[in-house]
């Protein structure tokens, strides 16, 4: 059975993506009262390798606690001897997905979409009902992004995995700079990509200086001005500022309205423009505004 790719649907905005680490009861417990898009309940980085099966159990002993909330898994690499334990763990608690590390290039990927699909099919589950988001974290990734975005349909959307002393910095050999501009082009490379595969909500990382408040303001702004619709986050005091830095803002709720309505008019009258607050509204003016208008309602 063929999914449909809700990258072309009215798919719920994701604006804050929490991390949690999976084998931390303190944490889960303390999730619960947090109210981000969505939860990323963590089987990877967070978790040391002894604690992986544990992890795992927690997860689906929790899982029912969540319910109602938006669960995503952050599995291991398709390369470790975790990742078919993750997949089946996530598909036990019926995940809406998986976050998914070290997918660099386009083979990965297919690789990737075979192993879920025979797990579905161990399962019994529909196929494609584990849908995705790969880290962008390497500087092959970055480059084959379009591809790895494009290789099936329960690709969902990309998300760039550029935080401080990760695995894309290291891989490039940059320095970190607190304007963001070390990883522009990467980060810019990967917004292009989610945007030209149709993903609605491309995902921007992590912040990892989590006491800086003005940093993460700052660099969230910029994320936004990019184009990136929402982030991860690993801290609960990161959440409000990101749901309301990609949340548009009433002024452009607003102006997308009058926008809407005023092409609506042209083109009952036969035109293909009109004016809007002094500007020039075509059909593609009109089209961003409905998105906008779509994301906010979301």
């Amino acid at each position: 059975m063929k999914r449909l790719d809700n990258r072309q649907g009215k798919l719920n905005a994701m604006r804050s993506l929490l991390f949690v680490p999976a084998n931390s009861e303190r944490f889960l417990d303390k999730a619960l009262s947090l109210h981000p898009s969505a939860f990323v309940l963590d089987l990877e980085d967070s978790v040391p390798e002894a604690e992986k099966a544990n992890a795992r159990a927690l997860l689906e002993r929790w899982a029912q606690r969540f319910g109602g909330k938006r669960v995503w898994v952050r599995i291991n690499a398709l390369s470790s001897a975790e990742f078919r334990p993750d997949v089946a763990a996530a598909l036990r608690i019926g995940a809406e997905g998986i976050v998914v590390p070290k997918i660099d290039v386009p083979k990965d990927a297919a690789e990737l979409d075979r192993a879920l699909a025979d797990e579905e099919r161990n399962q019994g589950a529909a196929a494609g009902a584990l849908r995705v988001i790969p880290l962008i974290e390497s500087a092959a990734a970055v480059w084959h992004a379009y591809e790895i975005a494009t290789s099936s349909p329960r690709m969902e959307t990309l998300c760039f995995g550029g935080a401080r002393d990760g695995d894309l910095m290291a891989d490039l050999g940059c320095d970190w700079s607190r304007d963001g501009a070390a990883m522009l082009h990467a980060r810019q490379h990967t917004l292009l990509a989610a945007r030209a595969a149709r993903c609605r909500y491309p995902l921007d990382g992590v912040f990892a200086d989590v006491r800086d408040r003005d940093g993460f303001e700052r660099d969230t702004r910029l994320s936004r001005s990019l184009g990136y619709r929402g982030r991860t986050v690993v801290h609960p005091s990161q959440i409000e500022l990101a749901d309301s830095i990609y949340r548009p803002t009433q002024d452009e709720i607003e102006r997308s309205r009058r926008v809407v309505e005023a092409f609506a008019a042209a083109e009952a009258e036969g035109r293909a423009t009109t004016v809007v607050d002094n500007r020039l509204v075509d059909i593609a003016m009109a089209a961003a505004a409905r998105r906008l208008l779509e994301e906010a309602e979301s």
